[in-house]
């Protein structure tokens, strides 16, 4: 899409807020109460190492050394545990505003980080079909009247392009700007009521980044505690997308899982604590692209694989709950003999979610997101 004079402005830096921030957040806006947040785990999380089927008798045997972290771990029911990293998202879970879903996948089956993000944030059938965002098209599905989008991030993240307007806040290495250079420009567009209106957005945003970036820019707190701060205002972001990588952890998986699903928490944290009594109306998503694969490789991590696990937060969730049609870890059960087998389409998952959160028919929810279901039910009792 062309970029004109009035996007540059919209997506311009200035002065590198939030530079060298690890997860990259995108935001969007319309008139609505509740609030949603995507979080994307780029990399394929391992499902089976966050929310662990401790109850399957293959689970030790095909698990190896990951089985351990699980040996007392907070059970949630007779069959799963959570991970102890899980800190936060346990205590959610207990208070029951946390519920999971296991053996989920898209409808993708190969296993490309690439190929798999393009299905799970376009909402096709195949990668590279589907031209725009499940996330963006979900704005003309809330109640809403002129909805509008913001990206904080290098891009705009494929699950919020389309055809509703979003502008992005991007990083930048450039030096910081002068108040003196920021308010010339400011005088400049101040005859012209469409750039003063898209600068003295930006100059907002600046300042609510600056408060809350002021410390360790790379910290999941402070990504968690920017977000919120961005949505609690009343003219604030209703639609958030955040991005996390380094899910994919095909050596030392361990170690390096703990520390990504402690990260993941914290950001949790610090998004229901920002976002206060607006928890109650905000729903959460965490998913991944696929899962990994069952047994452990020769160097202590996993491959991709297909099925995973996905999280839904929120002070109206229907939580305290993990829904599965369990497939089994037995090694005739596997999907192509390797990997967690899906008994549930990611896609209707999201679908009733984002029905039930904002109160539209799941029917047509599931034809505006995932246009290619080609019928198929949404999930439904979510909230």
């Amino acid at each position: 899409m062309a970029m004109d004079r009035r996007h540059f402005v919209a997506t311009a830096s200035i002065g590198g807020i939030a530079a060298m921030l690890a997860p990259r957040v995108a935001f969007a806006r319309a008139e609505t109460d509740r609030r949603f947040v995507f979080i994307i785990q780029r990399g394929a999380a391992d499902g089976l190492g966050t929310i662990a089927p401790v109850g399957d008798p293959s689970f030790v045997s095909q698990r190896g050394d990951l089985a351990a972290d699980f040996a007392s771990a907070t059970k949630l029911d007779s069959m799963f545990a959570i991970h102890p990293s899980l800190v936060n998202i346990g205590a959610l879970y207990r208070d029951k505003q946390a519920l999971f879903a296991h053996a989920v996948a898209s409808p993708y089956r190969d296993r490309s980080h690439f190929d798999g993000q393009n299905v799970l944030e376009t909402g096709g059938l195949d990668a590279y079909q589907v031209k725009d965002g499940w996330l963006n098209r979900m704005l003309g599905v809330v109640p809403s009247g002129e909805s509008k989008a913001i990206a904080i991030s290098a891009t705009v993240p494929m699950a919020l392009r389309g055809r509703h307007d979003v502008s992005s806040y991007a990083p930048s290495s450039l030096p910081q700007a002068s108040d003196d250079l920021l308010q010339r420009v400011s005088m400049l567009y101040q005859g012209d009521s469409q750039l003063h209106a898209l600068w003295s957005e930006a100059l907002g945003t600046k300042a609510l980044a600056a408060d809350v970036a002021a410390g360790n820019q790379q910290n999941a707190q402070a990504t968690g505690a920017l977000a919120a701060k961005l949505m609690v205002p009343a003219d604030g972001a209703r639609i958030a997308m955040i991005e996390t990588g380094g899910w994919d952890t095909h050596a030392q998986q361990r170690g390096r899982l703990a520390g990504q699903l402690r990260n993941l928490d914290t950001l949790v944290g610090a998004l229901k604590t920002g976002l206060g009594p607006i928890w109650a109306d905000t729903m959460v998503l965490i998913a991944t692209e696929f899962g990994r694969t069952v047994a452990v490789n020769g160097t202590g991590g996993t491959d991709h694989g297909t099925g995973s696990a996905t999280m839904l937060l929120g002070g109206g969730v229907k939580g305290g709950r993990v829904l599965a049609d369990w497939p089994g870890l037995g090694q005739s059960a596997l999907f192509e003999g390797r990997d967690l087998k899906p008994t549930t389409q990611l896609d209707a998952f999201i679908g009733g979610a984002a029905a039930a959160h904002f109160g539209v028919d799941p029917a047509r929810a599931m034809a505006a997101l995932f246009p290619d279901s080609r019928g198929v039910p949404a999930v439904g009792g979510l909230v």
